[in-house]
């Protein structure tokens, strides 16, 4: 089943993306206050990562998962793809980019034989792919057996004492900030929009085993707004 905030067109998210790709990076670091720094290094850091494997950063954006992984073990060897250029144009531009294989594709249809990569990454991908369930089906094909999987997106708040509160950050708040900073409040009240009909980390997690995945663990963070996912093929 497709969520209906995942039927925007592929090429309207793309522009999105586009649009808001010189001040994206920024705009993470400030509407987290930081903390997604220090997320992404934690979910590489519960993969144990091995010299010499093969990763598939899918949305790589540019290359914030990947450049940990090189961090945190440079005898791997990360693959970046993504669907919107832009992104992986300024991610080339960066320090070690020139170390990246960068790879334009849609992760509906990735152009990589089964049983590629040891492990497949992905950060604020889901929640924006048409449909997960395909998406999530093309990981696991292009994963050897036993490989693993590391996902950090963010999950649909619950409804408690603090709802209010984060509804008040996710409807006005990082709109607002959009606006200031990256010149594009519409983009960021889809990014919030898009949060807030997303799946909770127990239903990801569920479907994650629909499509074969043995779940190995989930963490939430910043107040159940984001979800740290790792399984195994």
């Amino acid at each position: 089943m497709i969520h209906p905030i995942h039927s925007k067109p592929l090429t309207e998210i793309q522009k999105t993306f586009t649009d808001i790709a010189r001040r994206y990076d920024r705009m993470n670091r400030i509407m987290t206050f930081g903390q997604d720094v220090r997320w992404r290094q934690e979910l590489i850091e519960g993969l144990d990562l091995q010299p010499g494997e093969w990763l598939l950063d899918l949305g790589t954006g540019t290359g914030d998962l990947a450049f940990e992984v090189f961090r945190q073990e440079p005898g791997c060897h990360p693959v970046a793809v993504d669907f919107t250029v832009e992104m992986m144009h300024l991610g080339r531009g960066r320090e070690c980019g020139d170390r990246l294989p960068w790879t334009a594709a849609d992760a509906l249809h990735l152009p990589f034989p089964d049983e590629s990569f040891d492990v497949v990454l992905s950060g604020f991908l889901l929640r924006n792919v048409r449909d997960l369930d395909q998406a999530l089906q093309e990981q696991r094909r292009v994963l050897k057996p036993h490989g693993r999987l590391a996902a950090l997106d963010t999950s649909r708040p619950a409804q408690n004492g603090l709802a209010p509160f984060i509804n008040l950050y996710l409807n006005l708040i990082i709109p607002w900030l959009g606006k200031e900073i990256a010149g594009n409040p519409q983009a960021y009240q889809y990014l919030s929009a898009s949060t807030q009909a997303f799946l909770t980390v127990e239903e990801l997690s569920e479907r994650l085993k629909k499509a074969g995945f043995q779940v190995a663990r989930f963490k939430r963070c910043m107040f159940g707004m984001i979800g740290l996912h790792w399984a195994y093929k």
